[in-house]
């Protein structure tokens, strides 16, 4: 029997979304698509939301992809970031929930084990593996790279995950 998935990784942020879609077919993983989606800061926030939103929905629709993975929300020290990347969470598992994809949610801690073996990896260590694993040309920003990286996480996990309900 063949195992194939389609995965769509985003790493939630108000001004930056990253996003890589990742096909796996018996754990052979194919990039079909990464990059990230900015929103201006003089943008007022729902339409900020709605933009991130918006353009989830288009991803989507435009790679069918049989579920989600998001990086889980973090402690943060500063308590309005960690409001405003929760409501950006939302709207990301929002448009999920709309297309009726499984979303599957990732700690950082349980990312960077995946991708380098070692949980408290820096960013450049998880951007250089990502590089290696899925056999890109150059090193990616930290949105995308993160983005790809909990697609990798999991799909390597994806017989033992845990689905959002």
């Amino acid at each position: 029997m063949i195992d194939k998935v389609i995965v769509l990784g985003v790493d939630p942020g108000l001004a930056i979304t990253g996003f890589g879609i990742v096909e796996s077919v018996d754990k052979k993983m194919k990039v079909l698509d990464y990059g990230s989606f900015t929103t201006q800061k003089k943008t007022p926030f729902p339409s900020r939301l709605k933009k991130i939103h918006d353009f989830l929905e288009n991803v989507i629709k435009d790679f069918n992809p049989t579920s989600l993975a998001i990086e889980d929300i973090f402690f943060c020290r500063n308590v309005k970031t960690a409001i405003n990347i929760g409501q950006v969470h939302g709207v990301v598992v929002l448009a999920a929930a709309k297309a009726n994809l499984q979303v599957y949610k990732y700690t950082p801690l349980q990312i960077k084990q995946a991708v380098t073996g070692f949980g408290r990896a820096k960013k450049y260590q998880v951007q250089e593996m990502v590089k290696r694993l899925l056999g890109l040309e150059k090193l990616l920003d930290v949105d995308t790279s993160d983005a790809l990286a909990v697609t990798i996480c999991h799909i390597h996990s994806h017989r033992g995950f845990t689905e959002v309900r």
